[in-house]
């Protein structure tokens, strides 16, 4: 039982419905961020290159071999590596953008720790710890 009451806690302070809140959020922004790579920026670079579906660019390294009859005798081997490129973009887009979040969140954080600053309300638990820190520096 002190499984389930630990559980409890767990779930009580928060932590799984802040987990579960990231995990619906971060599904969205992938489908975001494909929907931009793939509707917004592939298709300038593909008037770049001349293709239209990047998932298309290959580099074949053995062709395809048919008989007669229509049975592949040897098999295609390509380096499909347009596919990459369009998982590439997708992941920078990510990167940038959780790069600038993080930022801006640490930003924050940074004022809201700031003693001196007065524009923003330190928290309550800082005050105290500021409080305890200055008693101490007193004895």
């Amino acid at each position: 039982m002190k499984i389930i009451k630990e559980f409890k806690e767990f779930a009580i302070n928060g932590n799984m419905f802040d987990m579960a809140i990231g995990i619906i959020i971060g599904v969205a922004f992938n489908k975001i961020v494909s929907s931009l790579v793939n509707d917004i920026i592939l298709p300038f670079f593909s008037i770049i290159i001349g293709e239209v579906n990047f998932q298309n660019l290959k580099l074949v390294l053995q062709e395809q071999i048919v008989d007669n009859t229509g049975v592949v005798t040897q098999e295609l081997v390509a380096i499909n590596y347009g596919n990459f490129i369009q998982v590439l973009f997708d992941f920078s887009i990510i990167a940038i953008t959780l790069f600038l979040v993080i930022k801006m969140f640490n930003k924050l954080r940074r004022k809201a720790l700031d003693e001196k600053d007065i524009t923003i309300s330190t928290p309550k638990n800082i005050e105290l710890l500021s409080e305890i820190r200055d008693l101490l520096k007193e004895k």
